[in-house]
């Protein structure tokens, strides 16, 4: 009924993509490289997170889950199982482990800003020339290659 060509002899080529589509198909972007622990499980490749950060990482996360857990299993066993006691019981421990969470990151964050308070506060940006160094201790930068020697020479009298 169809005549069909003899190159092709009735042949639908399914998942093969044509030259216009391979033309017109985008390269694969490759994912960048991350740092990942040791295949021994331990914790050696995390060797340059600071330990109390890692610490309240770690706890942060085993709260975060327990509450998760417990306050979608308290209403589901209540309801569910008509278990009146244990129900309520896992919801308010769920909301405690919650609450749990928050502390911890609070306390984390408060710990953090006062390791910063701490360490004096002298933040030097990125753009600042290294060479400007506070001579005279006013707490301004005193440049060292000042352009104008002249500068902090007093006006003349008229």
């Amino acid at each position: 009924m169809f005549s069909l060509d003899e190159d092709d002899e009735g042949e639908v080529s399914f998942g093969e993509s044509s030259d216009a589509e391979r033309e017109m198909t985008p390269e694969i972007p490759t994912a960048p490289s991350v740092k990942t622990f040791d295949n021994g499980g331990d914790f050696e490749g995390a060797s340059d997170v600071d330990s109390g950060t890692l610490r309240a990482f770690v706890v942060a996360v085993i709260y975060a889950n327990a509450a998760v857990l417990l306050v979608a299993l308290g209403p589901m066993l209540w309801f569910f199982e008509g278990r009146s006691r244990l129900g309520p019981a896992l919801f308010v421990a769920g909301l405690l482990a919650g609450v749990r969470t928050y502390q911890t990151y609070r306390s984390w964050e408060r710990s953090k800003d006062a390791a910063e308070s701490n360490s004096g506060g002298d933040e030097v940006d990125d753009e600042s020339d290294p060479d400007d160094v506070d001579v005279d201790n006013d707490g301004v930068r005193d440049d060292a290659d000042n352009d104008d020697p002249d500068a902090d020479a007093s006006p003349p009298e008229a």
